[in-house]
């Protein structure tokens, strides 16, 4: 896929700034008052995109879901009256018709679509002959397969000038993060569409007020294009995820603490010392690939000797043993256990794998 880079809708928008860039707004559009009041403090920042949900899809019916349509028309007026570029939310064709009716600048499409190819596709065959940018939302479970199907989908209907929003992943597991980052997915995204903006939303990651600058800190760290947080004028009496925005003072401050890095070493001295240290990486590289071969080939030989006397490839005890000791050398090597746990997960199915096909006879 190539993406429309050159004249894409937000590389012009960021054109010389070397900032990254804000989408702003209110999670839903609740009244037009709220939206005036929130666009008219976010116009005071030169934020570059006012967002505000119009149809809300809820987990659970009877929560507040949207005004509707009706939001299309203060949107309009944000964009008429104080000149700002806006986006919403679309989940289905209809949708689409009713937001382009009122000229929305940019659509997105949210995590709960993403993970329904039936509806990315409805979506792709109303915007089929249509020139307006498109934000995709990662999907709900962590499935980078997914987020690319919903990209290609929207790409193929004639689309390229688009973003990717990294909100997070549902987890059963306990977590600070209303939605965990596992931040090594959109990575991979970056890695393989690198001209493919980026953006992070930490109010649906942190899912509360206080995470906010972190996420987006550390999302900018791994040069991400840009953020998108929810503001609300009084988020406490906010309809819909009140926890997690905050008010246009308060992302004014945000926003004024965050870092921009650099993308590269300005100075040819710096650059020589980061090639010294990548050139030892890669011998350290290169002998942990030597220590892993050579503990799979003592793999192959314990799983002989179980072939010969007629023992089950899985012990769980060693398991279990290697396991915690493990993650123990791993803290007195100053490194974290559970780095090391995840690691040795890898190891321990490649092992059982090798024991297995010898047991077979392959």
């Amino acid at each position: 896929m190539k993406f429309n880079q050159k004249h894409s809708f937000f590389t012009e928008l960021l054109a010389g700034q070397g900032q990254p860039l804000v989408i702003a707004g209110p999670c839903s559009a609740e009244t037009e008052e709220q939206v005036m009041q929130t666009a008219q403090a976010l116009k005071q920042q030169r934020i570059h995109l006012f967002r505000a949900g119009i149809w809300k899809p809820r987990t659970r019916p009877g929560s507040f879901e949207g005004v509707g349509s009706e939001g299309l028309l203060w949107l309009n007026r944000v964009k008429r009256e104080l000149g700002m570029k806006v986006t919403t939310e679309v989940a289905t064709a209809r949708h689409v018709e009713e937001a382009l009716k009122q000229e929305v600048d940019v659509l997105w499409i949210g995590a709960r679509t993403t993970v329904n190819p039936f509806a990315v596709q409805e979506i792709a065959d109303a915007l089929k002959g249509v020139k307006v940018p498109v934000m995709i939302k990662n999907p709900v479970n962590p499935d980078l397969a997914l987020w690319i199907g919903a990209i290609e989908r929207i790409y193929h209907a004639g689309v390229s000038d688009m973003a990717a929003i990294h909100r997070g992943f549902s987890s059963y597991q306990k977590s600070k993060y209303r939605n965990v980052p596992v931040w090594q997915i959109p990575i991979e995204l970056k890695a393989r569409y690198q001209s493919l903006p980026v953006i992070v939303d930490p109010s649906h990651i942190g899912g509360k007020r206080e995470l906010i600058f972190p996420v987006s800190q550390k999302a900018l760290d791994l040069g991400y294009d840009g953020v998108m947080i929810e503001t609300h004028p009084n988020p406490e009496q906010a309809l819909s995820d009140a926890e997690q925005q905050v008010t246009p003072a308060r992302l004014a401050e945000i926003l004024g603490q965050l870092q921009v890095r650099k993308s590269h070493y300005d100075d040819v001295e710096l650059e020589n010392r980061a090639e010294e240290l990548r050139l030892q990486i890669d011998a350290a590289d290169h002998d942990i690939i030597a220590a892993l071969a050579k503990r799979m080939a003592l793999v192959e030989q314990i799983g002989d000797y179980k072939k010969q006397n007629n023992v089950q490839v899985l012990q769980l005890e060693r398991w279990k043993e290697i396991f915690r000791s493990r993650g123990e050398w791993a803290e007195d090597a100053g490194l974290h256990a559970a780095f090391i746990e995840e690691l040795y997960k890898l190891i321990h199915v490649e092992s059982i794998r090798k024991q297995t096909q010898i047991l077979d006879g392959v």
